[in-house]
């Protein structure tokens, strides 16, 4: 992680072994994937390692990225893949 990419937070998903997504928010997000694999970030991911990162991005502060998070979450998975495919989506 560089200096500037420390000043920011992320919102990452992961798709863990059993395909299931999970959705968080972190300021180093490789170190958080990596506790996600040890089995040491929540319960959700405990035992549906190994998890991959399959999306982040960038917000200016936690509250935005916080506020982010929880949009997506309340995403069906379908809308949560078209995000990290890239792909548009009506709201």
């Amino acid at each position: 992680m560089t200096m500037s990419e420390s000043s920011f937070w992320h919102v990452y998903i992961i798709k863990c072994s059993d395909k299931k997504l999970y959705v968080g928010i972190a300021k180093d997000v490789d170190k958080r994937v990596e506790l996600h694999n040890k089995g040491l970030a929540c319960r959700f991911t405990k035992y549906r390692k190994p998890v991959t990162l399959i999306y982040k991005e960038q917000h200016s502060s936690k509250s935005e990225a916080r506020n982010r998070e929880l949009e997506i979450k309340g995403y069906c998975k379908q809308k949560k893949l078209e995000l990290v495919d890239g792909r548009s989506f009506d709201g």
